[in-house]
């Protein structure tokens, strides 16, 4: 049986508000994990703020 849309948002708000999912469906569990997973993914990544310059200017531009 596939997710509903409507139960895909509440595990979805569930696992990004890091609460418990209190379900034992294993369809839903494994959505659940896989928005953990890629959370965790994400806050390993760093973030790159601000604007990065590039004072190496390309041959041909400086002219």
């Amino acid at each position: 049986m596939a997710l509903s849309s409507y139960r895909m948002h509440k595990i979805y708000i569930a696992a990004t508000m890091n609460y418990g999912l209190g379900s034992d469906d294993p369809e839903e569990l494994a959505y659940y994990n896989k928005i953990r997973k890629e959370m965790d993914d994400m806050k390993k990544q760093p973030i790159n703020k601000g604007i990065s310059f590039n004072w190496d200017t390309p041959t041909g531009m400086d002219k």
